[in-house]
């Protein structure tokens, strides 16, 4: 390899099984990508794709071998990149975090500012996703995630349960009856939920199963979509209690949390990253600053239910 663009390439297209993708991934033109793996191929003297239909490309023996030397080389260079990062002790620089988009929107940006308060030399780079990121690919420095981590090279601190229950406005509310007593009611109910697609999410699997296909009158891939589309009196919609709780447009229709529900916040960082000073500032005020919002997280905060 006469350079490190030419595995990086492989390793692209391997990942993505296609040029498009790998070129989106690189941040260079397709044209450019193209013409690099060609030119590649002709000095190796060997395909290291095969061109499928629909514009697919499978990696041949060759290519599977360069791409696993290529990933190999990529994982040694975020080592040495996580190695550096994490003796850094200065309080400024960058300090990219990742976070659903329930907790950026309701509780997380009022402690951002608390951070950047104490600390104005650190720039935060907020990464809104609802994917898990991959923190060892420095994808970003520091995780929010309502899961514990499963991957060995982590290491972070639980900062509280996550409670869910049934939300509506009051005035639909009102109109339809008042509270529920238990989920069985919520067949009687227009209901705002994910799409019907959505699979592998514990509460719209839940919420699939306690009602039937026609309750539903509102679909989104959005839980904050949801929580607006109940706030304007669409139906109920089942929301965590930290973003349902707090807001005096809505009240709990479900007087209590979802005991199938309860799920958990995490706040995560790679190993290697866990004694820079930015990283631990951030663990120190935001994390800590989390964590003494626990009653709202876990539903024993303040609970309104409807009149």
């Amino acid at each position: 390899m006469e350079d490190w663009n030419e595995p990086q390439l492989v390793l692209a297209v391997h990942r993505a099984s296609s040029l498009t993708g790998a070129a989106k991934a690189l941040d260079i033109d397709h044209s450019t990508a193209f013409r690099r793996l060609n030119a590649l191929e002709t000095r190796l003297g060997v395909r290291l794709f095969e061109r499928l239909p629909g514009g697919a490309y499978q990696a041949t023996p060759a290519g599977e071998r360069m791409a696993a030397a290529a990933e190999r080389m990529e994982d040694e260079a975020l080592a040495i990149d996580r190695d550096i990062a994490g003796r850094d002790r200065h309080l400024s620089g960058r300090l990219r975090v990742t976070s659903s988009e329930t907790l950026a929107y309701r509780k997380l940006t009022s402690h951002l500012a608390t951070f950047r308060q104490t600390h104005p030399g650190i720039i935060v780079e907020l990464v809104v996703d609802n994917r898990v990121l991959n923190l060892s690919r420095r994808e970003a420095d520091i995780a929010l995630r309502p899961m514990r981590p499963k991957e060995g090279d982590l290491w972070g601190r639980k900062l509280a349960d996550v409670a869910w229950t049934i939300y509506g406005a009051v005035a639909y509310l009102e109109e339809s009856g008042g509270t529920i007593s238990s989920a069985d009611d919520l067949r009687r109910h227009a209901l705002i939920g994910w799409e019907e697609t959505a699979v592998g999410i514990m509460a719209a699997d839940w919420l699939n199963r306690m009602a039937p296909d026609d309750a539903f009158v509102y679909r989104t891939n959005s839980l904050v979509n949801q929580f607006a589309a109940a706030k304007a009196g669409i139906g109920l919609a089942l929301l965590p209690c930290y973003l349902g709780d707090e807001d005096a447009d809505l009240v709990r229709a479900l007087p209590g949390p979802v005991p199938d529900l309860v799920g958990e916040l995490w706040i995560v960082t790679h190993a290697d990253l866990k004694r820079t000073a930015r990283v631990r500032a951030f663990f120190e005020i935001v994390g800590e600053g989390l964590a003494r919002e626990h009653n709202l997280f876990d539903g024993q905060g303040r609970s309104r239910p409807a009149a």
